[in-house]
């Protein structure tokens, strides 16, 4: 082949359009090759894309990327170096500290990898850069193709008012609402009264339910629109606002839309995301119960009417405010891939990711829109370390234990840890997504639930047991979904627990199973273990053996009397009433004891998990746990500071010490300011005191439980009281 160095010249222009692979890591042969071919097609070649993300979307990238034989690249910040995405990529590249703000979010060092490594293409996945103008422009800048939209879509819908004025001229439904300049309060309040309240007052620059709050009334108003305020400048560095008509017992439903570089749009249906905590999504369904078939239609174009308007390119998603006579109206535009998206891959048979990387490399959509077809129902639950119990109060910790349901046609596991990492403080506390199909929306729950249950987490708490209640409720069940419906259902979804009497038995026999095993382990050595008169043995010359076993239900004590029978059963007592016969057999695997009892005539299974001093308990009925009593004389030494010292209500690292020694505090007073898992965390003063002592400096990690501050015995002065 002659090398044509006048074609390079004269098209030096178009070359820098073209991957970084005409730029980086080539020779000169091979760069001349490379870019004629994609300058005569009209497509770029990736056979090497960087994510610019972590955990659970990263590694879903590089799944696709892998199935296309794209080479990959990970970034990885300290906190992430023995990650499962590190482990799944060709190449890994450390970025930074633990800390998103020097790592995920460092756009230049970001870049150094790219070029670095010779990736083509960067993929964001979603969260830190996914929805960045300044990083999409650097992007086009440096030659480096970003998988995603132009910079001017992310611009132009990022700015919620912004976003609405162009949808509003494109002939989408918008809900009625100021996004004006004047943000006097004079002027909110006037615009307020006039849509009429309830309404939703929004940071213009707000995402993920921050600088949102609702002004149910005139009175309300103003106390409502400072709190946004102060959280939208916190979160944004913005306080502008908008108002919005707030609709009562709203629906969620958001369409899957694409677009390509050849003016091609198509919708991929809807997804229904109306059941939320804190408004963020934590149950999802495609496509969304109960649509008409016109309404279904109308939503979809709606939405390629959104995208078409901004040029938009890639994946999509238009999400919309529904009431309860169907009319719908927009919302905000995610200008990124989503976390649910896998639900709608389920029932169109795609691969979204594919169709990113192959529109962002210059190719036409893959289908048509009369060739989009769905089919079936699917479910994604969020799994997350938390305490629903505790408001979801975020955790963090080791992953002691974590085994899945098994993978198939029908169930996905969408994962970034394995047995034996941590979730991190640092980062977002998502475990995992199941991801369930069926061939109806009944079935697909029916599985979904099945499949809640397989999974067994030990180490942190997590929502597994809340995700089950809520799948489980009637009212979910028969399709009546709103963004209220927590709160509307708390009674039901946050029930007073306390583990059943067949648990407890379930408990007791795998209890004395390890006993057994640990009684024969330490007689292989002896000439008559089964001696009546050996210690080996449970035989008993005149009695009944009988063994009692004491196990905490959170603060609450349970007793099992186990009376061994001459036939091998028990006769278990429970809390000194109820009486069962049991009959239980074993099967272990690694870690898990697999208990199958026959109670009372009852056949039952349970999965057993027995990590330091907790006994955790799985089956049919949800899951549990139980701990071994503390003895008394240890109690007095197993916590840090006094009672009543203000300890971390999660793991977490602290960002502000507020107080300092000999300081005098008011009952409620700020003390620490913690962050963990993105959000922000305030620890107040339990009661008036003196602080004695400061427990860690800025910058440290925290356990949850861990005293902050110790306060001292003193009391205060009277010139401190009447400070």
């Amino acid at each position: 082949m002659t090398l044509n160095m006048a074609y390079l010249g004269r098209n030096i222009q178009a070359m820098k359009m073209l991957p970084s692979c005409c730029r980086y890591s080539l020779t000169p042969l091979q760069f001349y090759v490379r870019c004629a071919s994609s300058a005569s097609s009209g497509v770029a070649k990736i056979d090497k894309v960087l994510i610019a993300n972590r955990g659970e979307i990263a590694c879903r990238v590089m799944h696709t990327a892998r199935k296309m034989g794209i080479q990959t690249v990970a970034v990885y910040s300290d906190a992430d170096k023995n990650s499962m995405h590190v482990a799944l990529a060709d190449e890994a590249y450390n970025i930074g500290p633990a800390a998103a703000s020097q790592s995920y979010l460092r756009q230049d060092h970001i870049m150094n990898v790219a070029k670095q490594s010779g990736a083509q293409a960067i993929h964001p996945g979603y969260g830190f850069l996914s929805e960045n103008t300044e990083f999409a422009e650097l992007c086009e800048k440096e030659g480096v193709i970003f998988i995603g939209p132009p910079a001017s879509a992310i611009r132009d819908m990022g700015i919620k008012s912004t976003s609405k004025t162009i949808m509003s001229a494109a002939g989408v439904p918008v809900i009625e609402g100021y996004h004006g300049e004047d943000q006097s309060v004079e002027r909110l309040k006037k615009e307020a009264a006039a849509i009429g309240y309830p309404v939703m007052i929004k940071a213009v620059r707000g995402g993920g339910g921050k600088g949102m709050r609702i002004a149910m009334t005139e009175a309300d108003f103003e106390a409502q629109l400072e709190s946004a305020k102060m959280e939208g400048m916190k979160s944004f560095g913005d306080q502008v606002m908008l108002l919005e008509k707030f609709v009562v017992r709203p629906r969620h439903v958001e369409v899957q839309v694409f677009g390509d570089r050849h003016d091609n749009y198509v919708y991929l249906f809807e997804r229904d995301c109306s059941v939320q905590r804190r408004h963020q999504k934590i149950i999802e369904e495609a496509p969304a119960p109960g649509l008409t078939e016109e309404v279904r239609r109308s939503i979809g174009e709606a939405a390629v009417k959104a995208a078409r308007a901004v040029k938009y390119v890639g994946a999509g998603t238009v999400e919309f405010i529904m009431d309860a006579d169907q009319k719908f109206y927009f919302m905000e535009m995610n200008t990124r891939l989503q976390v649910e998206h896998p639900v709608t891959e389920m029932i169109t048979k795609t691969d979204l990711v594919e169709w990113q990387i192959r529109v962002a490399g210059g190719e036409q959509l893959p289908r048509k829109q009369e060739d989009i077809k769905f089919h079936g129902h699917a479910f994604e639950a969020r799994i997350y370390a938390e305490d629903p119990s505790n408001a979801f109060m975020p955790g963090a910790g080791p992953l002691l234990h974590l085994s899945t349901p098994v993978p198939s046609g029908t169930v996905r596991i969408e994962t970034g840890v394995r047995q034996g990492d941590e979730v991190s403080v640092h980062y977002d506390p998502m475990i995992a997504k199941l991801v369930v199909w069926g061939e109806d929306r009944e079935s697909a729950l029916r599985r979904t639930l099945s499949a809640l249950k397989d999974y067994k987490v030990v180490g942190l708490n997590t929502n597994l047991q809340f995700l089950i209640d809520l799948a489980s409720h009637p009212e979910f069940q028969a399709s009546n979904v709103h963004t209220d419906f927590i709160p509307e259902h708390s009674e039901a979804l946050f029930p007073s627990r306390q583990i059943s009497s067949i648990a407890l038995c379930q408990a007791a026999v795998a209890m004395l199973y390890l006993q057994r095993q640990q009684v024969q382990d330490d007689c292989l050595l002896t000439n008559d273990p089964f001696s009546p008169f050996s210690h080996c043995s449970s035989a008993r010359v005149n009695e009944t053996p009988s063994q009692f076993i004491t196990l905490m239900d959170g603060d609450k004590e349970a007793t099992v009397e186990a009376q061994r029978q001459r036939d091998g059963r028990y006769l278990m007592i429970v809390n000194g009433g109820s009486e069962m016969i049991v009959e239980s057999t074993f099967t272990t695997e690694d870690d898990i004891i697999h208990v199958r009892c026959n109670i009372n005539g009852v056949i039952s299974t349970a999965s057993v998990i027995i990590q330091d001093n907790a006994l955790h308990l799985f089956s049919l009925e949800g899951s549990g746990t139980l701990t071994l009593p503390i003895p008394a004389y240890m109690q007095s030494t197993s916590g840090s500071g006094s009672l009543d010292d203000p300890v971390a209500p999660m793991p977490g690292v602290v960002e502000r010490i507020l107080v300092s020694e000999g300081a005098s505090v008011e009952q409620g007073e700020p003390l620490v300011v913690m962050i963990a898992m993105k959000m922000e965390y305030v620890i107040r003063a339990p009661r008036a005191g003196v602080v004695g002592k400061v427990m860690f400096k800025e910058g440290d990690t925290v356990s949850k439980g861990t005293a902050l501050v110790h306060f001292t015995e003193e009391e205060k002065t009277e010139g401190a009281e009447a400070k």
